[in-house]
């Protein structure tokens, strides 16, 4: 049994959402309880032990919670990457390919100072589009990017390979669905 099998037993399999074929991965029942959610932010702090890490990047909106209760853990600021149009101040954007067309994530433009140190957030990675997005905006800010964490991963989408050259840890591993 792996670090986080517990974990995976909270993970909820959610059918054909948002469309047809898809297997939506809910980490709903995970942070209703507040022990699983503390673990699992324990989890991804303990795996960045030893590094400096000055602020995390969470990445809407269930990175939101996951991120937050790591910053918590971290006594560390958070910074709230959204969808292009969300936030109310002045922005950096980052566009990412989707399957089809593309998207946009945005960070306020002072939501990372020059040469801070960030930890990147969000409850799953798939196919790392968004988490890349987030990294490319961090560095346009002159912060480094410590790593990416994640609660879940579909490796069988190869999000990781996106994110080469950064250190990613993820608790529950889908190698398929």
């Amino acid at each position: 049994m792996g670090p986080a099998n517990d974990l995976r037993a909270l993970i909820r399999d959610v059918r054909d959402f948002p469309k047809p074929g898809i297997v939506f991965k809910d980490i709903t029942p995970l942070v209703l309880k507040p022990g699983a959610l503390q673990r699992a932010a324990g989890l991804i702090v303990d795996a960045f032990s030893g590094q400096t890490i000055d602020v995390i990047a969470a990445i809407e909106s269930r990175g939101f919670v996951i991120g937050a209760a790591v910053a918590l853990k971290l006594n560390v600021g958070l910074v709230l990457v959204r969808k292009k149009g969300k936030l109310p101040y002045k922005t950096i954007t980052e566009t990412y390919a989707l399957e089809y067309g593309t998207d946009s994530v945005q960070m306020h433009i002072d939501a990372v100072a020059p040469g801070q140190k960030v930890l990147v957030i969000d409850d799953l990675i798939a196919t790392g589009g968004t988490a890349l997005a987030t990294c490319k905006m961090v560095e346009q800010l002159k912060g480094q990017v410590v790593g990416c964490g994640f609660i879940i991963e579909l490796s069988f989408l190869k999000g990781r390979d996106k994110l080469a050259g950064y250190r990613v840890v993820s608790l529950i591993d889908y190698a398929s669905e």
